[in-house]
């Protein structure tokens, strides 16, 4: 019996679609390239390897954004048998040494600008002793580096007969959790786990990849595998675009022209910043046939405009770190064909059906699991075979986080009749006010259907009566004169919950702080309001 390993999406695509595109914008324009060319460098990728003698065993990181060298490097570090550890570009500097040290990454392969300026600047706190710059050249410096192009140009590609063995429990994959609430935690993924993921990502019930479509993942490759794109994608044998370093509103929309995408994936805020320049600057999304959102919950107002003016429809998606990001994905069932739009809506919007392969409870405070009714929350419990069981190195965190195979979310969730997830709140981020629940989700929801509100983020502040109270912040459209009473009055007309739940107070601010994924920085929202020790006055 052959192994689960990765192989087979390195062979697929290369055999069969040699001449299908892959695009990359990179600081030097566009680079166009195929699947046979990205098959013939990727074998000289691991020759150049071998002859440093990096294999089983050792740890690759990779400190870039989504293009054509970091798509090979996704390849060749787990086909040598060594294992691809993906570093956030946009960590703080200790959170990088934290995390290479942690690691005990090997070598590393790094962006040119401000990633490469940001590892030499770290050089003296990193373990490692090489580096490889993802480009043409590497730029003068007191460190050991050398330019990709170098490597790729010096090795001759090798064959299939000389590709190292490889076992499916081979460590494959490493991401690190995103720490907003401690030190960021290892997650390490083997070749099996991939395999069996990346083909749950590509099936109908996942997020139906084909050859025929031309995907563009926006979520970084450097954020849980880019919620599989690089492997599903590959594996299907579709067109891919990879938009580069920190891509604009502006420059997807260029790639969405140019290339006629078809499928994209990306943080909520992302897509609400396109519709922005497309309202101030116009633009073609003609070929755009579906948006995969995840990281937080997508407004329905912005999903009910991307249907009604472009014809796009906008899916939402849930995961983690832990569950190697796609766990669901929400789209009405087939009988539901011929129901009204918003029973439709009142599907779409939740975090939807679990993959395939993936089994999930939902407990209460005593472990008991709730009833699927639509009202009973609980957290979400999820096991399969994309699921890990245990963290890098963290034994207080495998002992809070884990009951046997389960991983414990950490997401409040409520599950309906049909059985579509939709999350309540991060255990964190849920409000307690006077014994009841609040979700911060559906306020954020709500003020965001109001068209004067462009982004809008939700959090408890303590209260000496009812423990916490909703403090809401919203940035509102340059041509609003939305003020706090209109903004509570939308959400006394349009929120259907108790009065109890309208937030004390709803500040407009200039900007509301993301992580480095894009999803509201909620500690850090905090520590711009100070509101930590403050509290919010009865109304």
């Amino acid at each position: 019996m052959t192994d689960l390993t990765i192989r087979p999406f390195f062979w697929r695509p290369t055999n069969l679609f040699p001449e299908t595109r892959l695009l990359s914008r990179t600081r030097d324009g566009i680079v166009d390239t195929s699947y046979g060319e990205f098959g013939t460098r990727v074998r000289s990728l691991l020759a150049a390897l071998a002859d440093r003698d990096f294999g089983s065993g050792d740890r690759i990181g990779t400190f870039g954004w989504n293009h054509h060298r970091h798509l090979e490097t996704y390849y060749a570090a787990p086909l040598s048998g060594a294992q691809l550890h993906t570093i956030n570009v946009q960590l703080g500097d200790d959170d990088i040494v934290f995390i290479v040290e942690d690691a005990g990454d090997d070598i590393l392969f790094v962006d040119p600008g401000e990633p490469f300026e940001t590892i030499e600047r770290l050089w003296s706190d990193l373990p490692v002793e090489r580096v490889v710059v993802m480009d043409e050249t590497a730029p003068e410096t007191d460190i050991d580096a050398v330019a990709y192009e170098d490597l790729i140009a010096e090795s001759d590609p090798i064959t299939d007969e000389e590709m190292p063995d490889l076992e499916e429990d081979f460590p494959a994959g490493m991401c690190y959790t995103s720490g907003t609430t401690g030190r960021p935690k290892g997650v390490e993924y083997t070749h099996k786990m991939i395999y069996a993921h990346a083909m749950m990502v590509m099936t109908p019930a996942g997020l139906d990849i084909s050859e025929r479509d031309v995907v563009m993942p926006v979520v970084p490759m450097f954020h849980v595998n880019s919620w599989e794109f690089p492997y599903a994608a590959t594996m299907a044998g579709a067109t891919q675009v990879y938009p580069g370093p920190s891509p604009s509103a502006a420059d997807l929309l260029e790639l969405i022209e140019r290339e006629g995408v078809t499928m994209t994936a990306g943080v909520p805020t992302v897509w609400i910043d396109l519709l922005e320049h497309v309202d101030e600057h116009g633009g073609d999304l003609s070929s755009l046939e579906r948006v995969v959102v995840g990281g937080s919950a997508a407004p329905e107002e912005m999903m009910r405009r991307y249907e009604d003016e472009f014809d796009v429809t906008v899916e939402h998606a849930w995961g983690m770190t832990e569950t190697m990001s796609i766990g669901s994905v929400s789209r009405p069932k087939a009988r539901m064909d011929d129901v009204d739009r918003s029973q439709k809506y009142e599907k779409r919007r939740k975090q939807g059906l679990l993959s395939p392969g993936l089994e999930m409870r939902v407990v209460d405070d005593d472990g008991e699991d709730v009833a699927w009714d639509g009202e009973a929350a609980g957290e979400l419990w999820v096991r399969g075979p994309s699921v890990i069981t245990e963290y890098y190195n963290r034994p207080q965190a495998n002992e809070d986080d884990f009951e046997g195979n389960w991983l414990k979310t950490g997401d409040i969730v409520t599950v309906d009749e049909d059985g579509y997830v939709e999350i309540v709140d991060r255990a964190k981020d849920v409000i307690k006010s006077g014994g009841e629940w609040i979700s911060s989700i559906a306020l954020e929801n709500a003020l965001m259907a109001n068209p004067d509100v462009v982004e809008a983020a939700v959090i408890g502040v303590p209260h000496e009566k009812w423990q916490e109270r909703p403090l809401a912040t919203v940035v509102t459209a340059e041509e609003s004169d939305s003020d706090e009473d209109q903004l509570r009055a939308h959400l006394e007309e349009t929120l259907d919950q108790p009065d109890w739940w309208l937030p004390d107070e709803i500040r407009t601010v200039d900007r509301i702080p993301k992580t480095a994924t894009g999803k509201f920085d909620k500690q850090g929202l905090r520590d711009e309001l100070d509101v930590d020790d403050a509290e919010t006055a009865d109304r």
